[in-house]
């Protein structure tokens, strides 16, 4: 049950952070659920680093979002860069 929660989690929070952060993000719903993931990740180190629990609930989701939404920037950079 574990990792379908951890799925789920993952593709809301990717979706946050699309909805929040302006511009276009082309990519499909795995790329939407694996940014997610892996921007709990870094919400959690995050949270960790300033001392705050965020281990699931609301706050694991609010850093959750704000870690995809600096993910979602790396990748434009990253993206803006081969283009030129």
């Amino acid at each position: 049950m574990g990792f379908i929660w951890m799925i789920i989690v993952g593709l809301v929070a990717g979706l946050l952070a699309r909805a929040i952060k302006p511009g276009n993000d082309a990519m499909g719903w795995i790329m939407t659920i694996v940014l997610g993931i892996v921007g709990a990740i870094l919400g959690g180190f995050i949270a960790g680093l300033i001392g705050i629990d965020a281990d699931g609930g609301f706050t694991g989701l609010i850093f959750s979002v704000i870690g995809a939404i600096i993910l979602l920037f790396l990748y434009e950079m990253i993206m803006n860069r081969r283009r030129v």
